[in-house]
């Protein structure tokens, strides 16, 4: 089962910030091809990783906490535990990257 939700901007703090626990937070666009591609890692990642919280924003109706976090390009990925950031990966990866990342929580 997947345990990715998306959110809205709004619920940033509450759903992100606020967690006392690891998120992986994927910014994306619908049309990003290398979002497309990296989309299905993710999901992996949130079938693998129970402990970890994956939540996706979509940078088109994000761009206050785009420019938050100084996101210049997609697909970018934080990791951030207990409110913080952690990392940031930008660009589409592999899986076993990915699983390399998200290791740090």
């Amino acid at each position: 089962m997947l345990n990715v939700n998306e959110i809205q901007a709004s619920d940033f703090e509450n759903e992100v910030e606020s967690f006392e626990g690891a998120v992986l937070v994927d910014f994306y666009a619908p049309w990003c091809g290398p979002c497309k591609m990296i989309a299905p890692i993710v999901d992996t990642i949130s079938q693998e990783r129970n402990d970890l919280k994956v939540i996706k924003v979509d940078a088109d109706k994000s761009q206050k906490l785009m420019a938050r976090f100084g996101i210049r390009g997609i697909p970018t990925l934080l990791l951030m535990k207990q409110g913080k950031v952690v990392d940031i990966k930008i660009g589409a990866v592999s899986l076993s990257q990915l699983r390399d990342f998200v290791a740090q929580v």
